[in-house]
């Protein structure tokens, strides 16, 4: 009887006086499905058709039972022609633990959660689960996607020459491959994204913010980040090679030749254990995937590459626990970073093709580099501390020089990891005069986080990412992570409240109600453009799916102008009656699509996942 009474309550409460009771205005209500700490500002945001302004709501919990009434705040733009009103809905008085959905008479919110920090472990516990899915070679996690071994051929690989394209933006090579050398063992390590190559530059990436999440989560961190990244960090062995000096980069093709006479492995749909037995001589460069080095043996190398390397083996020293494999692993570091090409750098190398991963700035890298060997000569006591802790304040002072202002946290730019992590060895000391100085470093943080705070001022769902172009989610996970890497060297919580609304939004306080992290909240991506969810998942939401991937979200609607183009053969279509269900949501530009065929939005890829975990890991220790 009370529950009837409570919904009554509520109803009328919906029915007074209330201007959206007009029939003629729509809307949704939008949230973080996750949810948030008690003590953290909580808002929702009402999307309309027409002028709802003072729209009454209601927070009921699980039973219904009536916890806050009010009011629709403050007007904070327009969406799109078809949604010109996004109104405030504050719900940040609701402090008890639960679970909750705000209710108006146009819409109801998707549930969310509050309870303390601990709460965003479970979303990064289901990042780890991601990468396990991503494993290659033998040691695989069979998991709810039923994972088989894979590409074992790995094992003894042939070394090519740099393959020609057919174009700057295409990876469709001019001909054929020429061999130089092998064979060299690169089995193991993650699959890229929806597809099977694997990238250094990914990897070393992935892998400095795995050991970051297990170094800096405390209690928090995941006790699998261990195994996980121990997985990365083999493969990484394998790929540098410390006695011929030489990097390898990467293992496989993209496509094929323009004449047709091999493939490539986005020309073939199907799961990862068949290419070992792949038939045919077309197929000849998926059965026996190529490898590709950075530089001819001894060169020196590409300076993205050699300071993300070295920053991953020597944040792998950070937390080793023998001391006598740490000090491996710092030595391993220090070489890569010795071949580090500073001068006459020209175009940075990334993958083959660069157009798939379009690094241009190198600065940040080298920092971050010099920063983890500093802090982790500073644990073993190695006297090369201060040498490292110099070059690392050189490169932090050249790139605030040269790059500083247009970028923030993610593949792309990870100087605020570099910053954190310099002020962290410059209060360590034993180095003199530095390039750089701790205001210098704080202040560029801080920096950071006014361009994505400048964006979502102006933004009605409070984005501080770009979202008409790519990489959203994890610029908008980057910025949560920065939020709380400030805050840890500065003592400023300053930006706590934006780095809460990014991670609002990627959860679904954005205009399609979309959690972009796989399985976290009720509504998140469906269909990733992910082969082994597409062929061994469910495609409707219910176990087993991709759980813990993170996709890109909302991309330029431009992208999508030509359609999404036909299934390949293999391709089990998602959604099965092929109609775009978040169309009419388009808005400024973007536009998302959850279709497996629509890479551009929906493919999961392992840079999202890291930068994403990296944040959630530090957001659990609120």
């Amino acid at each position: 009887m009370r529950r009837t009474l409570a919904a009554l309550s509520v109803l009328a409460l919906l029915a007074s006086g209330s201007p959206a009771a007009a029939e003629s205005v729509s809307g949704h209500v939008r949230v973080d499905q996750v949810g948030f700490t008690p003590s953290e500002p909580k808002q929702a945001y009402l999307m309309t058709t027409g002028p709802a302004a003072g729209t009454p709501f209601a927070v009921v919990d699980r039973q219904g039972r009536e916890v806050l009434r009010g009011r629709a705040g403050a007007d904070l733009g327009a969406w799109s022609p078809s949604y010109p009103h996004v109104y405030a809905i504050d719900v940040s008085r609701v402090r008890a633990p639960g679970d909750y959905r705000v209710r108006t008479a146009l819409a109801t919110s998707q549930p969310f959660t509050v309870a303390p920090a601990r709460q965003f472990a479970a979303p990064a516990a289901n990042i780890v689960t991601f990468f396990g899915s991503q494993r290659d070679g033998a040691d695989v996690v069979p998991g709810a996607l039923r994972r088989r071994p894979s590409h074992l051929n790995d094992r003894a690989a042939a070394v090519y020459e740099w393959p020609t394209f057919t174009g700057p933006d295409t990876d469709q090579l001019a001909g054929d491959l020429t061999r130089i050398g092998g064979k060299v063992d690169v089995e193991g390590g993650w699959f890229d994204a929806g597809d099977y190559l694997k990238f250094t530059h990914i990897i070393a990436y992935a892998q400095t913010l795995l050991l970051a999440s297990r170094r800096d989560g405390g209690p928090a961190a995941d006790p699998r980040l261990r195994a996980e990244a121990a997985h990365g960090l083999k493969w990484l062995d394998k790929m540098w090679d410390d006695t011929s000096k030489t990097l390898y980069i990467q293992v496989g093709i993209g496509a094929g030749d323009a004449a047709g006479t091999f493939a490539g492995d986005h020309d073939v749909w199907r799961l990862p254990e068949a290419d070992d037995h792949s038939t045919g001589e077309e197929n000849r460069y998926i059965r026996r995937r190529p490898v590709f080095r950075a530089a001819p043996p001894g060169h020196l190398i590409s300076p993205n590459l050699a300071g993300r390397t070295a920053a991953a083996f020597a944040l792998a020293a950070e937390v080793e626990p023998d001391r006598d494999e740490a000090r491996r692993l710092l030595g391993k570091a220090a070489s890569v970073y010795a071949q580090a090409r500073t001068e006459d750098v020209g175009r940075l190398v990334t993958s083959l093709p660069w157009a798939f991963y379009p690094e241009s700035v190198w600065r940040d890298d080298m920092e971050l580099g010099g920063a983890e060997l500093a802090l982790a000569a500073q644990r073993l006591g190695d006297p090369r501390a201060g040498q490292w802790l110099r070059q690392a304040a050189h490169w932090a002072a050249q790139y605030l020089r040269h790059d500083a202002g247009g970028d923030t946290l993610n593949l792309y730019d990870v100087s605020a990891l570099g910053h954190a992590d310099l002020v962290r060895a410059l209060r360590s000391g034993g180095a003199g005069r530095l390039a750089v100085d701790e205001a210098a470093l704080l202040g560029d943080l801080k920096a950071q986080l006014r361009i994505g705070a400048e964006r979502a001022a102006a933004d009605p769902f409070r984005a501080g990412a770009v979202y008409d172009g790519f990489d959203a989610v994890p610029h908008a996970f980057g910025l949560a992570a920065t939020s709380r890497l400030y805050r840890s060297v500065s003592g400023d919580r300053a930006f706590d409240a934006f780095g809460t609304q990014q991670r609002n939004w990627t959860f679904g306080a954005n205009a399609w109600g979309v959690s972009f992290v796989v399985g976290a909240g009720e509504n998140f991506e469906r269909c990733p453009h992910h082969q082994i969810a597409n062929l061994n998942g469910r495609l409707d939401g219910r176990p087993p799916v991709a759980t813990g991937a993170v996709v890109n979200g909302p991309n330029s609607e431009d992208l999508f102008a030509d359609g999404l183009g036909d299934h390949m053969d293999g391709m089990r279509p998602c959604p099965a009656d092929g109609v775009d269900r978040y169309e009419p949501f388009t808005g400024r530009g973007s536009r998302y699509v959850d279709d497996v065929r629509s890479w551009q939005a929906s493919e999961p890829a392992d840079d999202f996942a890291a930068i994403a975990l990296y944040a959630l890991t530090l957001m659990s220790n609120d």
